[in-house]
């Protein structure tokens, strides 16, 4: 995932605290390339559960004190402060993501009963819905147009049993090397095998190094997959879930479809590719044009324009960990801003809309009539430099004098597609306490991108970039959720929570996840302002 807005090869595990305290794990605590979380199903059941099964059961939430008003009703004291009340507020559903490996190699539910008993927790907090990856390399695994759903059709049923809704990620990348990342999924072996005699078909740096997370935009039109384009390869798996799951869109279990259209399942280019040695915050590279299929692309566009020595990449933008000012391409004033370079910039970002336009219309074609959508990295470093280095090398041409973002939402209200953004969680000041040198602005980059949303009248979701199981970081998604005093009353369509593990069902961080839940929802909450000290305590450890 982003971060998903920050992709990189994770190595120290969070350390589990004794139940009864939070585990301090913030954005503003979460460094990049220090977290891995706990996906995984098994483990001890927290106490949580208990509660949990008292309200399946029928009791009375009055005759049974819930967490919060147990910690209410504790003589510790509180520490006091501002906070926004919530209550009356438009109702924003909540999803939780379900662990990348529920489903494993071999189409099975991975520890039914222990994620039965997880999801019927979520379900007590009045949870919506969740999320689930339906991963490519699993369900077309082995042979072309041959499809096993068998163990998400099982996993459908447990969560359509429990009165959950479901949204559902068609996800056409590899799993793994990422943070969250605990399982490692890779593309179909059919589609590998095809990979080895012609690597162009995955995107491709200047290095000659090659980047097998996806498939480049360069054959959404070649019959290169054993007599299929991408694009038909897409489409044909799009279908076969529409038809296999045809009981679930007639019930309305499922409600959004996202489709996956780059590394992560987001529209952007593998720019910052960890196995590649990336690292935070490194400005990435333009890794896309080096496959012969776009670097015809380039040349023709070059032609076209009358400059075909234009058809090349930029040889000034140094490498993957660089600095905008430490390349001649990025640093202010230099050649981003040049003829060739808004040339280079403009073909570039075209080739990514092109691709979510041309993918988006198959979306449509499979699920006529349902919702679809697409997902945004946020890349917050760099943005407040002049050229948004990062932003440029993923594909979202939005240097500080253009706006990447509005032709994105453009595409998006063309199919009628909702926008799916991360990092609603993350604070700009937390980000220079972190980072300084990363000139991040995460909150700038969240209101660029909801409003460009939000004027092209399409739909927005939201999703965490890391984890988050505190006060403040939930205060920040429902400010970013709910504006306040917004004219026009505009909010998100809906949160997606990263992700389900068993540091969440701990017993305080359950607490402020319902607490969270509650606020999301519109409902009062009877610890408006108050803190225990203890939390606070740990939060400034």
């Amino acid at each position: 995932m982003s971060i998903s807005s920050i992709h990189t090869v994770v190595c120290r595990p969070v350390s589990v605290k004794k139940l009864g305290a939070p585990a301090r794990l913030s954005a503003r605590r979460s460094r990049v390339g220090e977290w891995r979380g706990a996906s995984t199903l098994s483990g001890a059941r927290p106490l949580v559960f208990a509660f949990a099964k008292a309200k399946q059961k029928g009791e009375s939430v009055e005759d049974r004190a819930s967490p919060i008003e147990d910690q209410l009703a504790d003589d510790e004291p509180f520490v006091h402060f501002d906070e926004r009340d919530f209550a009356g507020t438009a109702s924003v559903p909540v999803y939780v993501m379900l662990p990348l490996g529920v489903i494993d190699m071999n189409s099975e539910v991975v520890e039914p009963e222990v994620l039965l008993d997880q999801l019927r927790t979520l379900k007590s907090v009045n949870v919506d819905g969740v999320m689930v990856d339906c991963w490519w390399g699993i369900v077309e695994s082995h042979t072309p147009q041959v499809y096993n759903w068998s163990g998400y059709k099982k996993l459908f049923d447990m969560i359509r049993h429990l009165g959950l809704k479901l949204q559902v990620v068609l996800s056409f990348h590899e799993c793994g090397g990422n943070v969250g990342d605990d399982v490692h999924i890779q593309l179909p072996e059919w589609v590998r095998e095809i990979g080895q005699t012609n690597p162009d078909i995955y995107f491709t740096d200047r290095t000659g190094l090659r980047n097998s997370e996806c498939l480049t935009w360069g054959i959404d039109k070649q019959r290169v997959l054993r007599g299929r384009t991408a694009l038909e390869v897409y489409f044909d798996y799009m279908r076969s879930f529409r038809v296999e799951f045809d009981e679930f869109f007639e019930d309305k279990i499922i409600t959004e479809i996202e489709v996956g259209l780059g590394p992560c399942g987001e529209l952007r280019y593998p720019s910052y590719p960890a196995q590649h040695g990336w690292k935070y915050p490194g400005i990435g590279e333009f890794q896309q044009c080096y496959d012969k299929y776009l670097m015809k692309s380039l040349k023709e566009a070059a032609e076209v324009r009358g400059h075909s020595f234009w058809g090349r990449g930029p040889d000034n933008t140094e490498s993957y960990n660089s600095t905008p000012h430490g390349t001649g391409f990025f640093r202010d004033g230099g050649d981003y801003d040049s003829y060739y370079g808004r040339f280079f910039l403009n073909w570039y970002s075209r080739v990514l809309i092109d691709h979510g336009d041309r993918v988006l219309s198959m979306a449509n074609l499979a699920f006529e009539g349902n919702s679809i959508a697409a997902k945004l990295s946020g890349i917050h470093w760099w943005y407040k430099t002049a050229s948004h280095a990062a932003e440029l090398t993923a594909g979202f041409y939005n240097p500080s004098n253009r706006d990447g973002y509005g032709p994105i939402a453009a595409m998006l209200k063309k199919h009628d597609a909702a926008l799916n953004f991360t990092c609603v969680e993350l604070r700009t000041l937390d980000q220079h306490e972190d980072f300084p040198e990363a000139l991040a602005d995460p909150e700038g980059l969240v209101w660029q991108v909801l409003n460009a949303a939000w004027d092209a009248n399409i739909p927005v979701a939201s999703e965490n970039a890391l984890p988050c199981y505190d006060r403040e970081g939930y205060n920040k998604i429902l400010e970013n959720a709910k504006p306040l005093n917004d004219p026009d009353g505009r909010h998100l369509s809906c949160f997606t929570y990263l992700r389900l593990n068993t540091t969440l069902l701990e017993s305080q961080n359950f607490v402020e996840f319902e607490r969270f839940v509650k606020r999301m929802h519109g409902e009062a909450v009877s610890d408006l302002g108050l803190l225990p000290r203890t939390t606070q305590e740990n939060k400034l450890e």
